[in-house]
Formats: structure tokens, sequence, C-alpha cells
């Protein structure tokens, strides 16, 4: 029979959800608030009336914003780039954290190359080496110019790895009694029992990709060439040209620069908001794990 929970114990669980549900609250209300302003007119907008539900409805902003082809361009480009960049991230994550979860005595030198790993994760060479090594290898204003740079994420390496090591070691060594190679071992065991600490390492390699906009500014000579985020920044630093050289008069009336800002905005986080219900239930699971140092 469970014992009745003392005093402060219930004071601390309350506090704890209070404190956890206002700071869900304030992750929650800014993403809300745009998706208000991208559904209310020019006219509320400027007047300060919108806040958390749209004023004098409407959906022009985002037929104005579904209609730029440079917006389209760049999330097509964004969601090559997850394709690709994603595939990479988590072949060379698992092909890189499975020698490493070894002992040294079954992997000579594994010392040595965690401590490599981890160095990059600590030092860099900076942004003009890696820009005259993109230029070098002749990658500027191509899709690997985004993928590669970025193609082993050494945490998810780290939590993959420790993943690994807390799997049982019995059931590598019955495989090997049979007579499976560590290739086998691999692809047939290891990676089936880590679906959780997958899945988590997975959503990081997405929003990586998806929110990245830095490189895109980098090696992107040519704006068509921007992915998505990199749009969106010039977008939101940029000039109100947009709306302005628009000559349909009730786009002009009923869209303004931070209405349409504003549905590029939740246009552009919408699909890691679709992924991430699928991945979230693994999350939790595999990011524990992943962390326990065996």
């Amino acid at each position: 029979m469970v014992g009745k929970k003392s005093f402060s114990w219930r004071l601390f669980t309350g506090l704890n959800y209070a404190f956890l549900t206002t700071l869900a609250v304030l992750c929650v209300l800014p993403l809300v608030h745009l998706f208000a302003i991208s559904l209310s007119s020019d006219a509320s907008v400027a007047a300060g009336k919108v806040f958390l539900w749209p004023i004098d409805f409407t959906i022009k902003s985002y037929d104005f914003v579904l209609g730029q082809s440079a917006f389209l361009k760049s999330m097509s480009i964004s969601l090559q780039r997850v394709g690709l960049g994603v595939l990479i991230n988590m072949v060379l994550t698992i092909l890189v954290a499975y020698p490493l979860s070894k002992d040294a005595t079954a992997l000579k030198g594994r010392t040595v190359y965690v401590w490599i790993f981890v160095f990059t994760m600590l030092f860099s060479g900076g942004i003009i080496p890696m820009y005259m090594t993109i230029r070098t290898l002749g990658m500027l204003d191509s899709m690997w110019a985004l993928v590669l740079p970025a193609a082993v994420p050494v945490f998810n390496v780290v939590i993959l790895l420790n993943f690994f090591r807390n799997l049982p070691k019995e059931l590598e060594e019955a495989a090997l009694i049979d007579g499976a190679g560590h290739w086998r071992i691999l692809w047939s065991i290891f990676v089936p029992l880590s679906a959780p600490s997958i899945a988590t390492v997975t959503l990081f390699a997405i929003v990586g990709h998806w929110n990245s906009w830095f490189d895109g500014i980098l090696f992107m000579n040519s704006p068509d060439n921007y992915p998505m985020q990199s749009y969106l920044y010039t977008v939101v630093v940029g000039m109100n040209t947009i709306i302005n050289s628009s000559t349909d008069l009730e786009v002009l009336l009923m869209v303004s620069d931070r209405t349409a800002k504003a549905a590029q905005l939740f246009v552009g986080a919408v699909p890691v908001l679709l992924v991430y219900p699928f991945l979230q239930r693994h999350f939790t699971k595999g990011i524990v794990l992943g962390s326990v140092k065996g």
C-alpha cells in the first residue's frame, strides 16, 4: 500500500506542474499569436486588435504566400534537404555509433576515436576555412553544401552509442555463436531494438536541417537556391517590397507585409509540427536511455 504523500511532496508537485504549464503556455502563445495575425486583415493588425484570435478573418495572406514561386521553391529545397540530409545523418550516425559502443578490448584505439569526435564538438576551424573547403570542392550553390558539412552529428552519435552499450551483450554473443557478422548484428539486432533512440536522433536531424538558415546564406550565391529558413530570414529582415510590388487591389487592401510574413513563418513551422507528434512518444525514452553512461 502506497503511503500518503507528505505536504512538502504535494507542494513540490503542484509548483512543478504550475511551472511546466506556464513554460508550455509561453512557448505556444507566440505561435498562436503569429497564426492569428496571418488570418487577420491588414487594418486589424495595424490597429493592434489582434492577440490570440483572428480579427476580420481572411485567408488572403495564405493565398498570396502560396502564390509566390520563390516561397514554394524554397520549401521544395528544404524538403529535399531534409530527405537527403536526414538519410545521410542516420546512416553515418549508426555506422559510427556501433563500433564506438564496443569496449576498448574489442576495438583497438577506441578511446582515440572517441576523443577525435568529441574534439569536433568543442572546436571548429571557423567559417572561413569551412567556406574555402566547400568552394574548393565545387559544392557552392548545390544541395551537398547543405547536407555534407553536418553529415555526422556527434551529439547524436553519443546518444546512440550509449544506447547500444546498454543493450544486453548476450544478444550479440549469441548471434556471433550462430555465425552472424557485425553487419548482420547491427542491422538485424541493434537497430530494431534501438527504435526509441533512433527516433529521437531522427527528430533532432529533421529539426536541425529544417531550421538551419545560416549555411544557406553562406553557401548559396543565388537567392533562388535558398532553403526555406534562409529565404524567410531575408523576408523578415527585408524591406516591404513584396507586397508593394503587387498590382492586385484586393491584395493591397487585405494583405500587409506583416500578415504575409506571419503566414510564411507559420507555413514554415507546419512540417515540423506535423512530424513531431509521431516521434514524440519515443523522445523521452530515447534521450534518457541514450544519455546513460555505461
